[in-house]
């Protein structure tokens, strides 16, 4: 069985991947003029898809890989890479390009399925969080494991449904400055852990290293 400290690590790198209080100035435009019944609604829907999503990836992620002749060091490294450029991104207090474009959220957002795109899609469990689930599967490949590793996708789809059932309160009390300066924090924890899979990658792909 995994540790807890080691379940805590995967739930703070993947609430910092998520962000879910990065998205709260979103999600209240995207929402405007919605009852706050509609608004809790909707996070309710957000949550249970971005736990679906991630628990997904988590299962069937390997697979996934095999299907396209994908090393495991091959992804660590492609998918700490794509962790720090949105590491990066949110240091500079902006919402990854990885994520979605202008246009799309334009478009988007005009849909009836806002609450799974873009709101759960890809704006909380874009490829940064997908990637992060696939590789922590990875490194414990057992059925019991990937079990575990639902407990943190649980803690953070539970955090995210808090965080946008209370956003109209959280922006307030924050303000941008405030919502910028977790931002920048949570960016800081994922560039460390981007670090770390690209590390471990590396080692995979170049054993001598290790030496």
């Amino acid at each position: 069985m995994m540790e807890w400290s080691y379940l805590l690590k995967i739930a703070i790198a993947l609430f910092a991947i998520v962000n879910p209080i990065g998205i709260v100035p979103i999600f209240i435009t995207a929402t405007d003029g919605w009852s706050d019944n509609e608004r809790k609604k909707t996070s309710k829907t957000i949550a249970i898809t971005v736990f679906i999503v991630l628990v997904v990836s988590t299962v069937l992620g390997d697979k996934l890989l095999d299907f396209f002749g994908i090393s495991i060091p091959s992804f660590q490294v492609g998918g700490g890479i794509l962790l720090m450029l949105i590491a990066i991104s949110m240091m500079h207090g902006k919402q990854s390009q990885a994520r979605q474009t202008a246009e799309e959220a334009q478009t988007l957002a005009e849909r009836e399925v806002i609450a799974i795109v873009p709101l759960s899609i890809p704006l909380l469990a874009g490829p940064g969080a997908m990637s992060s689930m696939i590789i922590a599967a990875q490194q414990h490949p057992s059925f019991f494991s990937h079990l575990t590793l639902t407990i943190p996708v649980a803690l953070v789809s539970l955090l995210a449904w808090l965080t946008l059932s209370l956003s109209g309160a959280i922006a307030k009390q924050l303000g941008v400055i405030g919502i910028n300066v977790v931002t920048r924090l949570m960016g800081l924890i994922l560039s460390a852990m981007a670090v770390e899979f690209i590390a471990h990658g590396l080692v995979g792909l170049f054993p001598k290293l290790a030496s």
